[in-house]
Order: structure tokens, then C-alpha cells, then sequence
């Protein structure tokens, strides 16, 4: 790999698909075909990332099977039923100034505009309107909570992300 970063997961490796070598993709991108525009990719088998090349896909009703360049049986494509799927990180495209990849907001600290520290952002998670910050307290919060829940609603509650500093500043308060 040519990064030093981690690779970014775009999916997962389902089932074999016929007795071609074809298999079910699992995609995590926002469209479902938008795991193939990029290559290669790279598959973690046994605890180890090695490179491969899609050869060719095609959608199967709802969801979408590929055959891996040097997968041509059943069994060799059984061997690779839930390997992840995932690019170097610097395959990932930039993006404009005020859009960030969820992976990088993971770990970042929330700090709300009073200088509170709410936690750290451990996931996110998507509901349709917007995406929700799901924030893990700190060990000795002084408002008694676990996690909190706060929309990533920029210029509302989301006031100002900080990548290099791992930070983000929010309008929102503790007790909630």
C-alpha cells in the first residue's frame, strides 16, 4: 500500500454466486455500484491485506455480484465469503471544505461552546435527515451520561470541526 493510514472499508465479501467464481458484494458506499469506481481493491484474508482487481460486475436484482480477476471456481470464491473490501486511504477523493469522512470524525473530541468536554465520538450513525454523532462520555461526565446523541447539523449545532486538532465544537447542551 502506498499509505501509511489504514485502508477505508467499502464492504464486505458475501457469498459465492454460481460456480463461476462470481460473488455477492456487500457495499458501503452511498450507491451501491460506487464500490467499483474504485480499483484495486484490497482484501483482508486471514488478518492480511492483499490487493485484487474486479474483472467484471454486474447488478443481480437489488444487489451486485463480481468476479474477481483469478477467481474462476466456486471454492475459490467460497474462500473468500467475508473477507473486507477497502482502498488505500489516499484512493478516497478530497472533499469540499465544510464535508467530512466519517472516518475521520471517529475519535474526535466534542467540546460544546460553554468549553464542556462531551465526550468522543465513537460512531455515527445515518437516519435519512441527518447524520447523528454518537458521542461516549467521558468517565466522570458531571451530568451522569454514558453517550449522547447529537445531530451533525452544521451552523445549528455543529459549529466548527477541527480535523488536525481532533476536535469538534458544538451548540449543544450537556445535560441533554
Amino acid at each position: 500500500m502506498s499509505s501509511k493510514q489504514e485502508p477505508v472499508i467499502l464492504g464486505k465479501i458475501g457469498s459465492s454466486y454460481g460456480i463461476k467464481g462470481w460473488l455477492k458484494i456487500t457495499t458501503y458506499t452511498d450507491s451501491v455500484e460506487g464500490i467499483f469506481d474504485y480499483s484495486p481493491w484490497l482484501i483482508k484474508e486471514q488478518g492480511e491485506w492483499r490487493e485484487v482487481k474486479v474483472a467484471q460486475w454486474r447488478f443481480q436484482g437489488k444487489a451486485v455480484v463480481a468476479c474477481l480477476e483469478g477467481v474462476s471456481t466456486r471454492d475459490e470464491a467460497q474462500a473468500l465469503t467475508n473477507c473486507e473490501i477497502a482502498v488505500p486511504a489516499d484512493q478516497m477523493q478530497d472533499l469540499p471544505e465544510d464535508e467530512f469522512y466519517w472516518r475521520d470524525l471517529i475519535g474526535c473530541e466534542v467540546i460544546n461552546t460553554k468549553g464542556y468536554n462531551m465526550g468522543t465520538v465513537q460512531e455515527i450513525v445515518e437516519t435519512g435527515s441527518n447524520d447523528v454523532l454518537l458521542v461516549k462520555a467521558n468517565a466522570k461526565d458531571g451530568f451522569g451520561k454514558a453517550e449522547r446523541m447529537i445531530p451533525f447539523v452544521t451552523d445549528q449545532f455543529i459549529q466548527k470541526v477541527d480535523l488536525a486538532a481532533k476536535q469538534i465544537l458544538v451548540d449543544w447542551d450537556p445535560d441533554f
